[in-house]
């Protein structure tokens, strides 16, 4: 058995917890997500506790059991910090002339493209702006958010030369040195 699912998950106030056959759901402030368990899992609720225990006799392979032990126990935990409190993540636009905007729902970004690029946000997902070249992705759903933000950098990703592009906030591109040319004197004899 995984050692992390053996830990209880606390459950903040104002989250509720609805459990029917293999379905969970998890309601708080900011939302509501729902996970299908694997057949074989049962969640148990104590004292503004959550367990996932395996069931006795479950008609599942032991070791594939286990395996999907932790993630489920990981995953609802996910699911319960991101209905009560988010998820975020924060990418940054480095360049000259190149930024950032929200029009009708769908970002638009003009980086040094012959075009602006303009993403579709998922269903959950927000995206913050702040100075133009500071995004900010916002939800519930942890992996959507992180999702959506790779998708963003994928359309530019930082230049080892120059260093533009979309980054992480505070992710060290290590750049490299470029040609420089003949330095002797050429056709000298």
């Amino acid at each position: 058995m995984a050692r992390i699912a053996k830990k209880p998950i606390s459950i903040p106030t104002g989250v509720k917890i609805k459990s029917e056959g293999n379905r969970l759901t998890v309601e708080g402030s900011k939302g509501s997500l729902s996970h299908e368990l694997m057949p074989g899992l049962k969640v148990e609720v104590q004292d503004k506790n959550l367990f996932v225990h395996p069931l006795e006799n479950a008609k599942v392979e032991a070791k594939a059991l286990n395996a999907s032990h932790g993630l489920t126990h990981a995953l609802i935990k996910n699911m319960v910090v991101g209905v009560s409190a988010g998820f975020e993540k924060k990418l940054e636009i480095q360049g000259v002339g190149y930024r950032a905007a929200m029009d009708k729902g769908k970002l638009s970004m003009s980086l040094g493209f012959s075009h602006p690029v303009v993403l579709d946000l998922p269903k959950g997902v927000t995206v913050d702006i702040e100075k133009q070249t500071l995004l900010t992705v916002k939800g519930t759903d942890k992996y959507l958010v992180g999702e959506t933000a790779a998708k963003i950098r994928r359309v530019k990703p930082p230049e080892v030369y120059k260093g533009t592009g979309i980054r992480y906030l505070g992710e060290y591109v290590r750049k490299k040195v470029g040609k420089t040319g003949a330095t002797g004197k050429a056709g000298a004899k």
